[in-house]
């Protein structure tokens, strides 16, 4: 039984790897699709369930195939994967209340405002000091998100479902950060199978919590996409982890940035919906600054690197 990581010989070169990060991109940009359509219907924290619980069957076969069950799911920090997993699952629900407000375009360029909110974060708290550029695109990423709130305030009729889309989008980006914050200091003595599997339990656990405020009964439209959610998410973790297993990720950051082609393709053939000036000049401002601070070498470092293997070890998508 095979532990690490797939090598059929197409995959063992660079356009290879490219090709499994692209894989995981679009398949992430199917499952964001799934949750706005399963939104419809469901009630956030029934998504949240569903998109988890489902997501453990492919994730825990993957983890079977590589030889991680059960000795990779033992450790030593149970407190360590609660608090990494609750930021996760909370990061989760507000991408998750994003998407039930905001179009695929506009919730997908706020979840690149996490590596956006590390700059400042960095500066008052490990006291580092990123050069001009990188402070120059933070600003500029933060006066995106203003542009974004534009409509609430010239469009009435969708003021407050933009603020709480965009709010959340926001709030979501900053657990995000500090989820990645936790992730990096498991890796230290734990696997990412044990990260993965207890991340998608307590997210499930959070969502199955939401069952008191009631849930809907969803149509058989409804139902598939709340089932397509987990298993696209989960397809989409064991993607992006054999990516990263394979390549450094500063060759595959570049092409995170595609899920913001999809999000536009799926905004207007599933929802007919075009971006407005604001939200396309806003998202625009977000990906670009997003780019800029992730790829610059004057960007704020990490004391410490993880292994390249163990540096996303499965988003909290």
């Amino acid at each position: 039984m095979p532990a690490g990581p797939l090598r059929p010989s197409f995959l063992d070169s660079v356009t290879g790897d490219i090709l499994l990060r692209l894989g995981a991109t679009f398949l992430f940009a199917l499952m964001s699709l799934s949750v706005r359509l399963a939104a419809v219907e469901a009630p956030v924290g029934q998504i949240v369930f569903w998109r988890s619980g489902v997501a453990l069957l492919p994730i825990l076969i993957y983890l079977w195939w590589r030889g991680d069950l059960p000795k990779g799911l033992m450790t030593r920090r149970p407190w360590g994967h609660f608090k990494r997993s609750a930021l996760g699952a909370a990061a989760m629900f507000l991408s998750f209340l994003s998407l039930a407000h905001l179009s695929l375009a506009l919730a997908t360029a706020l979840s690149f405002l996490a590596p956006l909110i590390v700059v400042p974060a960095a500066i008052v708290f490990l006291r580092e000091r990123p050069g001009g550029i990188v402070v120059g695109a933070t600003v500029a990423g933060f006066i995106g998100v203003l542009v974004m709130l534009a409509p609430a305030f010239v469009r009435p009729d969708a003021g407050l479902g933009t603020l709480i889309g965009v709010g959340a989008g926001v709030l979501c980006a900053v657990a995000t950060a500090f989820a990645k914050i936790e992730i990096k200091k498991l890796t230290a003595t734990e696997t990412p199978a044990a990260i993965a599997f207890y991340f998608a339990v307590v997210s499930a656990a959070g969502g199955l919590a939401t069952l008191a405020f009631g849930w809907a009964e969803p149509s058989t439209r409804g139902l598939l996409a709340l089932i397509a959610s987990g298993l696209l998410g989960g397809l989409a973790h064991i993607a992006m982890t054999e990516a990263i297993a394979r390549a450094p990720a500063s060759t595959l950051a570049p092409f995170e940035y595609t899920s913001m082609i999809w999000a536009v393709l799926f905004d207007l053939v599933v929802f007919a919906l075009p971006p407005d000036l604001f939200g396309f000049t806003g998202a625009l401002a977000i990906v670009a600054a997003a780019a800029v601070v992730g790829m610059s070498s004057n960007g704020p470092r990490p004391a410490r690197r993880a292994p390249a293997s163990a540096a996303r070890p499965f988003s909290s998508s």
